[in-house]
């Protein structure tokens, strides 16, 4: 029989919500930032230790009357709205009065505040929740937060952090995302007695950007302005020859707010599509800035997710701004005409305005606001080529050798054609390099042996983020067994000054940069897991490409390679090398059977 229906006590509740909120220590740095924002601060300095399970938070902003600090870290208690009609017109990051009960719902919370009037300030102590000390304080003005045993009353959650690098990365992160877009405050953050950010107040925003994303990516930027009604786009973004192997170089910002939205991040990609390479991704920061009454921000309890009203037009905007900054500084792939930056036809727009949107969905639900979602065109089903797909298999490596096969020639310039008594085997050129350069990659990394280097004639000096600063120290040592030695050059610089001989065709500084994007986003606690991950990028940026014509000799070194591999029936990812193509299922396609 089902239980009983009962009312959860307040603390369960509490926990309940902080789970919405507060995913890891880094959200707890979002929502504290956010509110020292909004306080008006212009010196925000954060200090992490413990594995980011410890963190306080200082500002220079208006601080909290004490009258106000107990109703501070109550739910729902917020002096942003006060009645229903305010959610609409809200400018502020915080308002729904969430974030710091459910942060002082897993943590213990020390609060010390004043206000620039008052002659002294107030000491707050809350534990799991409940307000435990009020008192009189001496402090400068603004607030200082301090939060210690962080999902210590809510152990299932603390297992699940990360290592200490990848917790601090992402605190870093959230850092940034907000010192972007908010170049008039001085940002700091202290790592375990280290300072590992100081980004200064900046008069502009190029600027800004510079100090937080490199001076690199700075002196590659295209300025952009798109004005309409109650619309206003600007921003920077790459030109198109500078380009990363993610899509984490997009910052969106809509009203100052930094949000993940998978429908503007691919009308970027509409405005690029026929200017850089596929698989590659621009970096940009974009500002949208609109009237209120056009976007809900009440959709995600974080708050990293809006709707718009007009979802189509904004897709337009988005890519016509673009599209402007764009003309004219076009670095087209050899496969198009050098300076013949275009904007796609009406139907292939259209097509991806559709697409878009499709993924596009409306949170609705009793007390949530939403937009009525445009009437979308139903497509007619294409009617599929076959009934059902061709079968395919895998052969054993063992059953053959990749040498004894026939060569018949290259198909798409991705696929090499072997005859085989069974079939027709198909292999991904790609995939099986990536496999072998891996192979070989792992083998020289064993100890006991080593991976051939080059030293570089002139070093080559990189500028990298703060968070990319933190990954690359860490694996200082195991990339040097794989040839490739890097130091710190002082400040946001590295220096590359050997390379893997297997891997001297590549460029130095993005293969470097491609593999640091990599690893950012990995979270891979053991080492050996997390060696394989970083050969396993290194092999995939030195792999032939598709699109590539391979000679016979060439394809015969491939196979001679694949045969000396250990494991050669898929890539360092998982995919697959080789398909067969049966007799039998060859001669149903053309009804011989």
């Amino acid at each position: 029989m089902p239980g009983r229906i009962v009312v959860l006590p307040e603390e369960l509740t509490n926990q309940i919500a902080a789970g919405e909120v507060v995913e890891r220590p880094a959200s707890i740095v979002k929502e504290l930032i956010e509110n020292s924002l909004d306080a008006g601060a212009t010196e925000i300095t954060l200090e992490i230790a413990d594995g980011c399970r410890s963190l306080k938070l200082t500002d220079n902003g208006s601080g909290i009357a004490k009258e106000d600090c107990a109703l501070a870290f109550a739910r729902f208690a917020t002096s942003k709205i006060y009645r229903f009609e305010d959610i609409y017109l809200v400018k502020s990051f915080g308002f729904r009065g969430e974030a710091l009960p459910s942060i002082a719902s897993i943590s213990r919370v020390e609060m010390t505040t004043r206000l620039k009037e008052s002659a002294i300030g107030t000491r707050v102590v809350v534990e799991a929740g409940t307000v435990k000390s009020i008192e009189d304080a001496g402090c400068p003005t603004g607030t200082s937060i301090k939060v210690t045993d962080i999902f210590a009353s809510v152990p299932v959650r603390r297992k699940f952090l990360k290592t200490d690098a990848v917790e601090q990365g992402h605190c870093l992160e959230a850092t940034e995302r907000l010192a972007l877009a908010h170049p008039e405050v001085r940002f700091k953050m202290v790592a375990s007695g280290r300072e590992v950010l100081n980004i200064p107040a900046s008069k502009e925003f190029r600027q800004r950007i510079g100090l937080v994303l490199g001076a690199e990516l700075s002196s590659q930027l295209l300025p952009l302005d798109l004005k309409r009604e109650g619309l206003h786009i600007w921003g920077f973004a790459t030109r198109p020859e500078y380009t990363r192997a993610n899509s984490k170089g997009i910052y969106i910002y809509v009203n100052r707010r930094y949000i993940r939205d998978s429908f503007l991040n691919h009308a970027v990609m509409t405005a690029y599509r026929s200017l850089i390479d596929q698989k590659r991704y621009p970096s940009a920061v974009l500002f949208i800035d609109i009237s209120s009454a056009d976007v809900d921000v009440n959709v995600h309890p974080a708050k990293m997710e809006v709707r718009f009203r007009n979802p189509r037009e904004m897709y337009g905007a988005v890519v016509e701004a673009l599209a402007v900054s764009l003309t004219g500084a076009a670095a087209v792939p050899q496969r198009e005409t050098p300076g013949s930056y275009h904007l796609p036809s009406r139907g292939e727009y259209l097509g991806r305005v559709e697409d878009a949107l499709r993924r596009y969905t409306i949170h609705e639900g009793k007390g949530k606001l939403f937009f009525p979602q445009a009437q979308q065109t139903r497509r007619p089903d294409v009617p599929s080529l076959f009934a059902e797909a061709p079968r395919t298999e895998e052969i054993p490596s063992e059953s053959f050798s990749f040498t004894s096969l026939s060569y018949l020639g290259q198909a798409l310039g991705t696929y090499l054609i072997f005859s085989h008594p069974r079939g027709i085997i198909l292999l991904d050129q790609h995939a099986a390099h990536e496999r072998v350069l891996f192979e070989k990659l792992r083998k020289g990394t064993t100890p006991g042996r080593h991976v051939a280097a080059q030293r570089l004639l002139m070093p080559e000096v990189i500028n990298v983020s703060a968070r990319q600063l933190a990954v690359i120290v860490e694996l200082i040592a195991p990339l040097e067994e794989t040839g490739l030695e890097i130091e710190p050059f002082g400040g946001d610089a590295i220096v590359v000054k050997s390379m893997p001989a297997m891997l001297s065709h590549l460029d130095p500084k993005r293969l470097v940069t491609d593999l640091l994007e990599d690893l950012s986003e990995d979270e891979l606690p053991d080492p050996t897991k997390r060696r394989d991950a970083m050969l396993a990028s290194l092999a995939c940026r030195g792999a032939v490409k598709a699109n590539h014509d391979l000679s016979e000799q060439e394809v015969h070194t491939l196979c001679r390679d694949l045969d000396e591999a250990p494991f050669s029936s898929t890539c360092p990812h998982g995919r697959p090398l080789y398909i067969i193509l049966e007799e039998a299922v060859l001669e149903k396609m053309f009804k011989r059977r």
